[in-house]
């Protein structure tokens, strides 16, 4: 696979992540409630899901250095391949607290903590992103 067409797929994963974050917080934000009470314990639990991302982040870290090292090398390709895949599992663990706001919005979550929640998992999607020193 060429570094264009790696490029390329890595930033179409970005942009269905993003809309996996937000489509269903939207979608189930106009639901009604079903359990009233279980709005708090839900916001706290998405608020430590965000600290699942940090073994994921590191790895992406890691994978992201040796990946700029196989630029212009026999092993290139496996390397895009391999960045794709750690990329992709921190985008789902990065995901986890906006699926939370989605669930808080059937469970009595209110609406400003289903906000915070999306933001912080966009502010995760952003720290995965591919910078430019692997063009």
């Amino acid at each position: 696979m060429s570094r264009v067409a790696a490029r390329r797929q890595l930033a179409r994963d970005g942009w269905l992540h993003t809309l996996l974050m937000v489509v269903p917080v939207l979608v189930l934000g106009r639901a009604s409630v079903v359990f009233a009470d279980w709005g708090l314990p839900l916001f706290a639990a998405g608020m430590v899901s965000l600290f699942f991302s940090l073994r994921a982040f590191t790895a992406f870290k890691h994978v992201l250095i040796a990946t700029e090292q196989a630029l212009d090398s026999p092993a290139e390709a496996e390397a895009w391949a391999r960045l794709r895949r750690v990329r992709r599992r921190g985008l789902l663990i990065a995901s986890l607290p906006a699926w939370f706001a989605a669930a808080g919005a059937l469970l009595g979550m209110e609406p400003v903590a289903r906000l915070l929640l999306v933001f912080g998992s966009l502010v995760l999607l952003v720290l995965y992103r591919i910078p430019r020193q692997l063009h």
